[in-house]
């Protein structure tokens, strides 16, 4: 992580907002309709404890991060699991906490 992605020269960052040209990025017909202004003003919003907690175990665990419907579908095309399971391993069956 950096606090400066625009600087950060293994980043596509500065390409997406329009200030180095980079041959090797596609835009996204959604990224292109945006436009380089919107990504730039989305980079200054600054997400909140939980969010950027919820957003690192998320990347940790590769899991689909989003909506219950969109992890939902992501469960059902690759049936697997696409949720965060706790830290610690499961309490063995008849085990007693002690």
């Amino acid at each position: 992580m950096t606090d400066d992605p625009i600087a950060f020269a293994w980043s596509s960052c500065a390409g997406l907002c329009g200030l180095r040209e980079d041959r090797l990025l596609t835009l996204h017909p959604t990224q292109r309709a945006v436009g380089h202004a919107a990504y730039r003003t989305l980079l200054t919003e600054v997400l909140n404890d939980d969010d950027l907690a919820a957003i690192r175990a998320y990347l940790q665990q590769q899991c689909a991060y989003g909506r219950d419907d969109f992890r939902a579908m992501v469960e059902a095309k690759t049936q697997r699991f696409a949720g965060v399971r706790p830290a610690h391993r499961p309490a063995k069956s008849g085990a007693t906490a002690g």
